[in-house]
């Protein structure tokens, strides 16, 4: 694996009962932002899990941040990846003040239960504002929206100053318009100074912000395509990656929507 390599996955497959993943081959560098698509049951899940330590490939190796799968303490490695997904937003105490959600990603843990000083709440406070979320400060968790809730885990995650951010369709279940705020938002992730290499995760080519130059099409556990969004974003190739032809419309900054070409 190259120095700046942040993830390598090298001829992995993954079985359980049948072949979910097969022969995946992709290299993500320090600086880069990613999307991964693919339809329901394409095998995103199992992916993530795999980079994230939480299953073991069937064959292939793995390295995250210079880790070897096998060869590394897997707890310790994962409290250098921040994983955002809806899945875990019921997890948090209901009770806790949003800043209190945010200051438990210092530790890693759900809920605090650590001592902790003045200075790093102060930390996860100042973070939560940068991200756009002063009005947050001092709402219990259970008052927050679900976009809210979502900006609120992004700042946790960065507060454990992560490597890379997994964002899990993050945008699932929110409306047009914390949809757009919640994108907004992970556009101005990207602008900080020294922020984590980001993978997101989504069904939907509108949802890719101009800071994804990279997209990887996963398609029935085998990679389809993967490359710059100029080459992958084309009515061509989504055609082949779809079930049926698409027609590619713009949106709004250099942001594309697909329907279906007999529409």
């Amino acid at each position: 694996m190259t120095n700046n390599a942040v993830l390598s996955m090298k001829n992995v497959s993954f079985e359980r009962d049948k072949i979910i993943l097969k022969n995946i081959n992709w290299c993500l560098h320090s600086g880069e932002n990613w999307v991964l698509m693919g339809l329901n049951g394409a095998g995103k899940t199992t992916l993530l899990s795999l980079i994230y330590g939480n299953h073991w490939a069937t064959t292939g190796s793995i390295e995250v941040l210079g880790e070897t799968f096998g060869k590394t303490n897997v707890l310790a490695l994962k409290k250098r990846i921040g994983l955002i997904s809806t899945a875990v937003q019921s997890q948090f105490p209901e009770h806790h003040l949003a800043q209190y959600i945010v200051l438990s990603g210092k530790f890693g843990t759900i809920g605090i239960h650590n001592d902790f000083e003045k200075n790093d709440l102060n930390e996860a406070i100042g973070l939560l504002k940068k991200l756009g979320g002063d009005e947050l400060v001092n709402k219990p968790y259970r008052v927050l929206s679900q976009g809210q809730r979502q900006l609120v885990l992004i700042a946790r995650a960065l507060l454990g100053k992560p490597e890379l951010l997994i964002l899990d369709e993050p945008c699932n279940g929110l409306d047009l318009f914390s949809r757009e705020l919640l994108l907004e938002q992970i556009n101005k992730l990207a602008q900080l100074p020294n922020h984590p290499t980001l993978l997101f995760v989504s069904h939907y080519t509108d949802q890719i912000l101009p800071i994804f130059k990279n997209i990887m099409l996963l398609k029935q556990g085998e990679i389809f395509a993967q490359g710059t969004r100029d080459k992958i974003l084309t009515e061509n190739v989504l055609s082949k990656f779809y079930p049926k032809p698409i027609k590619i419309f713009p949106v709004t900054n250099n942001r594309f929507a697909v329907y279906p070409a007999e529409l």
